[in-house]
């Protein structure tokens, strides 16, 4: 079965509308943060990550840790959001295999290196917010920060802002 289920027209329309409403997102490459998140949230700066790493590992181990906490903070036949700003967007389901295409990279990567990704619960639950720019990762909601702590991932060492 296949995981990456493509937004139609109507529900992009819809997810991005309440990204602006709930989160004020505000797209920039210079005002940040470009959004508002509930509390509690944690921001990381994963700023050393985009400049030359020889800890190539880390980006495999922030994935796979990712996808870990995805699926532990959603039930079997849940779906979330896995959102590339102005691109294709998605359905997910944690629970499924993340297929990968053929240059063994997720449609929606988790580490933002060139656009914003987001993984939105379908209900704005909680949310992982990568900005490429400001080069952090912000994490919302309960869950998904005990899910974080539970299995850190090596990038998530400073934290630039919490509430």
């Amino acid at each position: 079965m296949e995981n990456w289920l493509e937004l139609s027209e109507a529900e992009y329309e819809k997810v991005w509308n309440k990204m602006c409403e709930v989160l004020n997102f505000k797209p920039s490459t210079s005002n940040f943060p470009s959004f508002e998140v509930p509390t509690p949230f944690i921001t990381y700066d994963i700023s050393i990550y985009f400049e030359y790493s020889n800890d190539l590992g880390a980006y495999d181990d922030l994935e796979e840790k990712a996808l870990l906490v995805f699926k532990e903070n959603t039930s079997r036949d849940d779906y979330l959001y896995a959102l590339d700003w102005q691109h294709e967007c998605y359905w997910i389901n944690p629970g499924l295999e993340f297929e990968k295409d053929e240059f063994d990279e997720l449609k929606v990567p988790v580490f933002p290196n060139g656009d914003y990704y987001f993984f939105i619960h379908k209900d704005f639950e909680w949310g992982y917010l990568g900005h490429p720019w400001e080069k952090t990762i912000t994490i919302f909601g309960e869950g998904l920060i005990t899910g974080f702590e539970k299995h850190q991932p090596k990038m998530f060492q400073k934290i630039l802002r919490q509430g």
